[in-house]
């Protein structure tokens, strides 16, 4: 084959030949007539012509005449030498191209048949050049051609075709044709040809001759044909290739599950907000499903297909295997057998090679860095604490055998602290049903039931729909402001010192009485802004008067006022509509509510109940505060009777 420096003796040679190129100075009215007259005298034709135009001038305003002059020269094409074969040659070319770049030259393919010689001409690609008449001529000449159709070979050379045309006469010798061996290897998975190089005389042989020859010899299956089409113009002699592959069986695949979960637990996978920062207490550890979620898809076993020797026998393949699933708890296969589902809300895991679906998430630690922020759709169990600035949201009860330390739980259902819970401003615990806790302190507190405390509440804003209960050895209630619509029962209430201030409400709605109140404090708030604007409209306007007009930047101040003027009056009529119908929401309650200590009531204690208020002037042993004739009073003391037993302390 030509190597690189067989290419480099090639380059040199054309060098030599293009330095004995030679030249001519044409002119004409047009370019095209310069190069017509350059042809005419290098006797070649108009596209072997390369050319650099000299001068060129344009009539002005139609004074003198077009002038083009230029220099002009035969084109001449790479050629390898004689001694390389064919293969030879084709091989330096493609590495001529790939050392040049894109550009293909044209190329000259002769085939000798029993009826005549036959020539094929490639176009080039790219700026590669052109195939010409010297072309031709050796590669005749190689196959011992010297007398063919000069007409035929120029109009191939003018327009390259794609399949062979009859270029010359051929005295066939059928002794010394081509001459084909077949092989096989020893399971028929490949067939191989070696091709003995034909003598004078002898034909060469197209790509269907080469077909039947493989088809005589049992080989039916795999042929190349496309290499066999290249092969046939570039035939490689006395070596051995390969013609034609075997189609291998391929086993059918065994039935397998798709997930539609990460089936990693460890995978963390952390979240990063729109600014890029990463939000390490978000690691997304739990996967939570619905009900009736789809969790994985079972594909069947596949069919195996057969494969087939060159020679046409048949290489027999596996089916695939039907592999058993075992299914673990709260998961089911849907109608067709395709699909599992989920049976419950929870979260998704694997054990043991099933799939299950956990009504309870158990974190055996503590939440913090290392869980993250935890939300699950079912219960959740923490054997340790919830760390600082950490939050639980849960679809189904969240219990905590440690400390709630300035954190944030969220439960549809109960929410069970056996500790106790130390809030601060802005961190919430919020149950749909009930909330026990071993003690409360400086926490804001809200239960859809009843809130249940056996060691005291401190300094917390508490709501319950019902009940809120502190009783215990230590239950007291110091600061803060409780709610309940129904009952509120502690040991006592308030301190010896009376410099904390205990706000005791019930009677009422405790949401409904939140918004209300939150409504009234808005509503205080636009009133004083609704008066200072009013106040300056009317300093602007006494000013217009007095002027007849306004400077332009104070007429915009005064169309700015009335503007927000008109925007909080018109808050304020949605405001004071809604207040209307939380006030008569709460008058229609009929729970009147009590509040009662089995011990103490100190001083400073305020006892509200329903729309009557009550400051505790001196000590109250063993009392419970009631309402009668819209007035607050104390009578002996009630017992709650709602028999809840004390989860924080088992």
């Amino acid at each position: 084959m030509i190597d690189f420096v067989g290419l480099q003796v090639a380059v040199k040679e054309r060098l030599d030949i293009d330095s004995a190129i030679k030249i001519v100075e044409t002119e004409g009215d047009t370019l095209e007539a310069a190069i017509s007259e350059a042809a005419a005298l290098l006797s070649v034709p108009l596209r072997h012509i390369e050319y650099e135009i000299l001068e060129k001038r344009t009539s002005f305003f139609g004074i003198g005449k077009n002038v083009c002059k230029i220099r002009a020269y035969r084109r001449n094409v790479f050629a390898a030498k004689d001694e390389f074969t064919d293969s030879e040659i084709a091989e330096g070319e493609a590495e001529a191209q790939e050392f040049t770049g894109i550009n293909i030259d044209g190329k000259i393919f002769v085939q000798c048949r029993s009826d005549g010689v036959y020539m094929k001409v490639s176009a080039p690609e790219g700026e590669g050049a052109y195939a010409d008449t010297d072309m031709a001529e050796r590669a005749l000449e190689k196959r011992g051609i010297s007398v063919f159709d000069n007409g035929a070979v120029d109009r191939l050379l003018m327009r390259p075709e794609k399949d062979y045309v009859r270029v010359a006469d051929f005295q066939h010798i059928a002794f010394n044709d081509t001459v084909v061996a077949v092989e096989t290897d020893d399971d028929g998975m490949a067939a191989f040809i070696k091709v003995k190089r034909p003598k004078t005389g002898g034909r060469d042989l197209t790509c269907e001759e080469y077909i039947n020859i493989l088809n005589n010899n049992g080989i039916v299956v795999g042929i190349n044909e496309d290499y066999l089409r290249k092969f046939a113009d570039n035939p490689v002699y006395k070596e051995r290739v390969c013609v034609a592959k075997a189609k291998k069986p391929v086993d059918g695949a065994n039935s397998y599950l798709e997930y539609f979960f990460e089936t990693e637990p460890g995978r963390v996978k952390l979240s990063e907000s729109a600014e890029g920062k990463v939000n390490f207490k978000e690691l997304n550890i739990i996967q939570n499903v619905l009900k009736d979620e789809d969790l994985a898809k079972l594909h069947p076993a596949q069919k195996g297909e057969a494969g087939v020797t060159v020679t046409g026998n048949i290489l027999p393949a596996n089916d695939g295997k039907d592999l058993p699933v075992a299914l673990g708890k709260n998961v089911r296969f849907s109608e067709d057998g395709r699909t599992i589902l989920s049976d419950i809300n929870g979260q998704v895991v694997i054990v043991n090679g099933k799939i299950n679906v956990e009504a309870v998430y158990t974190i055996e630690g503590s939440v913090g860095l290392k869980t993250g922020n935890i939300l699950f759709l079912g219960n959740v169990v923490v054997n340790g604490n919830v760390e600082e600035g950490f939050s639980i949201k849960a679809s189904g009860n969240i219990e905590v055998y440690g400390l709630v330390d300035k954190a944030s739980l969220t439960a549809e259902g109960d929410i069970i602290v056996r500790q106790g819970i130390n809030g601060k401003k802005g961190e919430v615990i919020n149950a749909g049903h009930s909330i026990w806790a071993k003690f409360i302190e400086n926490a804001e507190v809200k239960a859809g039931d009843m809130i249940v405390v056996s060691d005291g509440i401190l300094n917390s804003n508490i709501i319950a729909e019902k009940r809120i209960i502190c009783q215990g050895k230590r239950a007291a209630v110091i600061g803060g402001k409780l709610r309940a619509s129904e009952e509120i029962n502690a040991k006592s209430f308030g301190s010896p010192s009376g410099n904390t201030e205990t706000i005791c409400e019930v009677g009422l709605d405790p949401n409904k009485k939140a918004r209300f109140d939150e409504l009234a404090a808005k509503r205080e708030e636009l009133m004083a802004e609704f008066d200072g604007i009013n106040i300056n409209l009317i300093t602007l306007n006494n000013i217009r008067q007095q002027r007849k007009s306004l400077p332009e930047d104070k007429e915009q101040f005064f169309a700015e006022l009335t503007e927000n003027r008109n925007k909080i009056n018109n808050e304020l009529v949605k405001i004071n509509e809604e207040m209307t119908e939380l006030s008569q929401l709460l008058q229609d309650l009929p729970s009147r509510g009590r509040v009662s200590a089995s011990a103490k009531f100190y001083p400073g204690v305020v006892i509200k109940i329903r729309d009557s208020k009550y400051t505790v002037s001196a000590e109250y042993k063993a009392s419970t505060f009631v309402l009668e004739n819209n007035m607050v009073r104390a009578i002996s003391y009630i017992e709650s009777d709602t028999g809840t037993q004390q989860k924080a302390e088992k």
